[in-house]
């Protein structure tokens, strides 16, 4: 009987392993990919950052769902690698009372695939593989302490393979008095896998991530600091966990305690030449460290964009260097559809 195999198996774990560096030890890594052309450029990551004018940050910590951002329309889009295309749109609403709403979908389209079988031989049919998890975000504030909640139900399909799931962000953030810094904590997706891809499998764990976050804006200058530690539930990322059923040797790398650290920062900043143009760069050390190549010179974990404001308008650019092969380009578009457009 002819077994199929699929190239994306190998495929998706390559462009996963990218954006997380942690990849190839849970299901539903997409969770973990950058969809905001601002948070891209500032690193990846970023949960304390407080805008009420972004609803692109509720995603990254919902607590950031702000009363401001009502009737807020917000579409992204990523060029990724390798013609995989991702992005996400959400709508904001608040009540008077009960407190803020986002409704958001994320999707990654990994494009056509051709099957074959187990000996390479082409079948002559094609399949297609994507995954979505909607995204329903609830946020609400008590004095200067903002917290938040994101329920996320997440469908795969890898051509007539189906996998379902759940999972839930949960943040908090808190602003100075004088409203230049903001210090944040998030737990990213707590959940589970209720179905398999096939029947009777192993259910597979989620890429859990607990992360903590400060940001500042300076006070006497136009810039914005931004530091978000990730994946602070698995302290040693320099050493993939041990896979159970296969007998692998792996190097351990030993690395020094500062080191460890940069591991889990990440890195950005924004300089502010006006209030309608932002220019934005990050830094993240994990990523040049598993994507690097030791010969050559290269860009990777460095990140660099901008943001323009015109009225209503809000669009921002991002660019990312994961490896030599090429760059992720990212595009954000918001309309806050209650401002007038005079």
């Amino acid at each position: 009987m002819k077994q199929k195999y699929y190239i994306f198996v190998l495929f998706c774990f390559s462009v996963l392993k990218s954006a997380a560096q942690v990849g190839g030890e849970s299901t539903y890594q997409f969770l973990e990919l950058s969809n905001s052309a601002r948070i891209a450029a500032l690193g990846g990551t970023q949960i304390a950052i407080s805008d009420s004018t972004d609803l692109n940050l509720p995603f990254y910590n919902p607590a950031l769902l702000q009363k401001q951002m009502d009737n807020t329309l917000l579409v992204n889009y990523v060029n990724y690698l390798a013609d995989v295309n991702y992005g996400y749109v959400s709508y904001a609403k608040s009540f008077e009372g009960i407190g803020n709403f986002a409704l958001g979908m994320q999707y990654i389209n990994y494009g056509d695939f051709r099957e074959a079988t187990e000996f390479g031989e082409l079948t002559g049919n094609n399949f297609t593989a994507a995954e979505y998890a909607l995204n329903i975000i609830y946020s609400n504030q008590y004095k200067r302490l903002r917290y938040g909640a994101n329920l996320k139900p997440i469908l795969s399909v890898f051509e007539s393979y189906q996998s379902f799931g759940i999972a839930a962000d949960l943040g908090i953030s808190y602003q100075s008095k004088n409203k230049f810094t903001n210090v944040a904590l998030v737990a990213r997706n707590i959940g589970t896998q209720i179905t398999t891809y096939y029947d009777n499998g192993s259910r597979e764990p989620i890429p859990f991530n607990l992360q903590a976050g400060i940001s500042s804006r300076l006070q006497h200058a136009p810039v914005i600091l931004s530091f978000t530690l990730q994946n602070l539930n698995n302290w040693d990322l320099a050493n993939p966990e041990p896979v159970s059923d296969m007998e692998i040797n792996i190097f351990e790398r030993e690395e020094s305690f500062a080191k460890q650290i940069m591991r889990h920062a990440v890195l950005g900043f924004e300089i502010l030449p006006s209030e309608n143009f932002i220019i934005r760069a990050g830094y993240n050390y994990q990523r040049r460290q598993e994507l690097k190549f030791e010969e050559k010179l290269s860009t990777v974990g460095l990140s660099l964009g901008f943001g323009i404001k015109i009225k209503r308008f809000r669009f921002d650019f991002a660019t990312s260097r994961f490896h030599l092969a090429g760059s992720s380009n990212l595009f954000s578009l918001a309309i806050n559809i209650n401002e007038n457009s005079n």
